[in-house]
């Protein structure tokens, strides 16, 4: 098979399924962003796209689709120029949906299949937009400008043969006449390579080494924001740190915004929430490590005694799995994408996202009682690699079901 997979960030969540393809002997290309500079081992040809500002008043709700659909246009002219100057014809096309990108492929390649990353479905209620009110408004114009939002993404799934979601939630979100078009598969946690490890130690800015028993309080992030719950995490520190004077807390992630708004009067999420609570706070326990090399983030993991994951109603962290698989007992927020994968009292446990002083307690007792929660723990670690293991479960899933949009013999 000739297959095409297109990812303004490739290889994004094609990671593992791409070079595994190539292994099988298919034919694998990749479409890229030119911005885009992490390396892959597939072949993989970028497109130099100039995004142009959007005036909002002439375009209105219509401004989040023109910004995609010109990235798709784009797209498909480098894809174009693979037909008409390489002659390349790809039997299958795996591409994610969430920045357009797919949009116009089918109109190059009619004949091919397409299959679109179908991560998120834009909502106007029931989801993320109004979940928390504190910083961003909630009421009607926030409903019309999400809900004017979904329509590439609609548009990217009926043109597309079929599409794929990383959770049963995920796929929930899109609307029921499209859900049948969704297969769900996770793209899988490499449970070998993040597994519980008792002699794992981790360097802390300050020289301090924290080592596996060591009472570690971790939270991990791409960037540290509200819809990942960091400024319930910082207000509930304050009362934990208290009750427990020799506890350590280890703290991932940027000072970007990865999903809504930044912070007004503030250059970022971290110090805005944190200026709140710094002052009781004991600043020598709390370690901000900004974002870490992977093997640095497992041992993270690997010496944590207690991990707090929290998010809006919305895309599932890779992370939150992952400390599954480290056999971390996982404090989670009540809240969908986190309950499909968390069972409380079985798997790990479960808080109200907005209870400040539940999590001060959930975290408080966890930390100071870990012996009682070992069986969460090595629960937590079964229910990865029983339901979420990339080589044996999660990659052949994905395997066949890429094989089996190819060509019949």
């Amino acid at each position: 098979m000739k297959i095409l997979f297109i990812h303004q960030n490739f290889p994004g969540q094609f990671l593992h399924l791409a070079p595994e393809m190539a292994r099988r002997g298919h034919e694998v290309i990749a479409v890229t962003d030119v911005v885009n500079t992490r390396k892959s081992s597939i072949k993989t040809l970028r497109y130099k796209h100039d995004a142009l500002k959007v005036d909002p008043g002439q375009c209105r709700l219509g401004r989040n689709y023109t910004t995609m659909s010109d990235r798709g246009v784009t797209v498909a002219r480098a894809c174009l120029l693979l037909r008409d100057r390489d002659g390349y014809v790809p039997d299958v096309i795996f591409g994610h949906s969430g920045w357009g990108e797919t949009l116009f492929v089918k109109e190059i390649w009619p004949q091919a299949k397409l299959i679109v990353y179908a991560e998120f479905y834009y909502k106007g209620v029931g989801a993320d937009v109004g979940f928390d009110t504190e910083f961003a408004p909630y009421g009607f114009d926030q409903v019309m400008i999400t809900q004017g939002r979904a329509a590439y993404l609609g548009q990217a799934l009926i043109h597309a043969d079929a599409g794929l979601a990383p959770t049963t939630w995920q796929a929930s979100t899109y609307p029921a006449s499209l859900r049948p078009m969704i297969t769900v598969i996770h793209d899988g946690i490499d449970t070998q390579a993040v597994q519980p490890n008792p002699q794992a130690s981790v360097t802390l800015p300050n020289g301090k080494v924290l080592r596996a028993g060591d009472e570690v309080l971790t939270f991990v992030n791409r960037n540290l924001e509200p819809y990942r719950g960091y400024h319930i995490f910082m207000r509930a520190l304050p009362a934990v740190l208290q009750a427990r004077p020799n506890a350590q807390v280890i703290i991932v992630g940027g000072d970007e915004v990865s999903y809504g708004n930044p912070p007004k009067g503030a250059k970022g999420w971290k110090e805005r929430i944190l200026s709140e609570v710094s002052d009781r706070l004991p600043m020598d326990r709390v370690h901000f490590m900004g974002k870490v090399p992977y093997p640095v983030f497992v041992s993270i993991l690997q010496v944590s005694r207690v991990h707090a994951y929290l998010t809006y109603p919305f895309v599932l962290s890779w992370s939150m799995l992952e400390a599954m698989a480290a056999g971390c007992l996982v404090v989670g927020s009540k809240t969908a994408p986190v309950q499909e994968v968390l069972r409380h009292g079985e798997t790990g446990l479960l808080v109200d996202f907005f209870d400040v002083a539940a999590w001060s307690q959930a975290l408080t007792g966890a930390l100071a009682t870990p012996a009682q929660y070992q069986p969460l723990r090595d629960a937590a670690r079964r229910f990865a690699v029983e339901n979420y293991d990339l080589r044996g479960i999660c990659l052949p899933r994905m395997v066949n079901y890429v094989e089996s949009f190819g060509p019949r013999t």
